[in-house]
């Protein structure tokens, strides 16, 4: 279908809506509509069912009261789009921008829509890796739905069904959540900062690996003396190269309350298990660092420099690390120069940006990279063994000498 024809559908569904002559009711069921716009249009009551809505502009539409049974709204702008008490049971949503979109009391249940009769089995709705922040989800039925590394601060949950839902590695930093139903909800390494977790506690969800108000990590205010003096020592003792100042370890500290560290030299820093989570890293040097279980989610790490570090385990869903430099620094060692990789090996890397990065030589070793983008990158000799790469983009990157399972990514 070209724009030209969903522009006319459109245009006769808003007669319809206001009770116009001519005006038509929008049924446009299994119809692929992808990359095309409808953007702020009056769709209420309109049947989308088992449309394939992929890349669309559907931002501030108003889908009122529509059927979206088994769309695939995939990496589509839904920024501001009303689906208040819309069905979107069976949907696919995963990476879509829902920021400020409103889908107070829409069905999310399971569904599913078959193409030749046959049975086929409910499918869970979708949200992996979308951006949710500041959306309505007030008293939706979303039991058993997949929220999976999706962005939803400040997300208004209230009264919703959330029974079996999926929140893995989720930011639900200070989301209303009065009255939702939890029971049986997966909230492995979801960030719930500010939120109040009374009534997650009482339906007995597992709450020891989720990131709380009440286990953030040590607090920086509780160092033996000021960050600024322990920043100067650092960069003493690495000048002289030991000889003086001392090494800054800020391990199993939460680093959050900084809010930015942008442009500091931290060269060979230590902070294990560190909690860096939404800061802004811009520009920063950590060359040689190590920092291996930190968590950067959400992080503005773009044109940092991270040679030569240390990052194993470490976790970077959602983070901007475009153009930041993970390439390897080279020693003299027996009067020949070796190569110091930077070490990735089982990070979590999912919906990362690693557009234009330079991770030549990198060890991604066991490392989940899925739906990360490395379009541009330079991943000259970089491994792959064992890497999870569902999803990833490689458009443009330089892929020479890379070790991978299986043949290399279409580039």
């Amino acid at each position: 279908m070209s724009q030209t024809q969903l522009d006319e559908i459109a245009e006769l569904h808003k007669r319809f809506m206001e009770g116009r002559v001519g005006g038509r009711r929008a049924i446009l069921r299994k119809t692929d509509l992808t990359g095309l716009s409808l953007r702020e249009r009056d769709l209420r009551q309109a049947d989308f069912s088992g449309c394939i809505m992929a890349g669309m502009d559907l931002s501030a539409a108003n889908f009122r009261e529509a059927t979206l049974y088994a769309c695939d709204l995939s990496n589509s702008n839904l920024n501001k789009t009303v689906f208040v008490r819309a069905d979107l049971r069976g949907a696919r949503i995963e990476s879509a921008d829902l920021a400020g979109a409103n889908l107070d009391n829409a069905d999310l249940r399971a569904g599913a829509l078959s193409t030749d009769g046959s049975f086929v089995p409910s499918q869970n709705v979708n949200f992996r890796g979308a951006n949710l922040a500041g959306a309505r989800l007030s008293g939706t039925l979303a039991s058993s739905a997949d929220f999976s590394d999706a962005i939803m601060s400040k997300v208004n949950l209230t009264g919703a069904d959330l029974r079996h839902a999926r929140f893995e590695g989720a930011d639900l930093t200070e989301a209303e959540i009065k009255g939702a139903q939890f029971n049986g909800a997966n909230m492995k390494s979801a960030i719930l900062t500010g939120v109040q977790i009374e009534d997650i506690r009482r339906s007995g969800v597992d709450l020891t690996m989720t990131i709380t108000d009440e286990n953030v990590g040590r607090s920086i205010q509780s160092l033996e003396q000021p960050l600024t003096k322990l920043i100067k020592d650092h960069r003493n003792w690495v000048s002289t190269v030991g000889a003086d100042g001392r090494q800054l370890d800020l391990s199993g500290y939460d680093l959050r309350i900084l809010l930015t560290l942008a442009g500091e030299k931290l060269t060979a820093l230590k902070a294990v298990g560190a909690r860096w989570c939404g800061m802004d890293l811009t520009d920063i040097q950590l060359q040689s660092a190590v920092l291996d279980q930190s968590d950067f989610r959400s992080c503005f790490l773009r044109g940092g420099d991270f040679r030569a570090s240390s990052m194993r385990g470490a976790r970077f869903s959602h983070a901007d690390m475009r153009n930041a430099d993970f390439s390897p620094l080279f020693f003299e060692v027996g009067g020949q120069k070796q190569a110091s990789p930077c070490n990735l090996s089982d990070s979590n890397m999912r919906y990362a940006n690693c557009t234009g990065t330079r991770f030549k030589m990198a060890k991604f070793n066991n490392a989940d990279l899925s739906y990360a983008d490395f379009s541009g990158a330079d991943l000259t000799e970089a491994i792959f063994t064992g890497a999870r790469l569902d999803g990833a983009r490689f458009v443009g990157a330089k892929l020479d000498g890379a070790t991978f399972d299986g043949e290399p990514p279409v580039v």
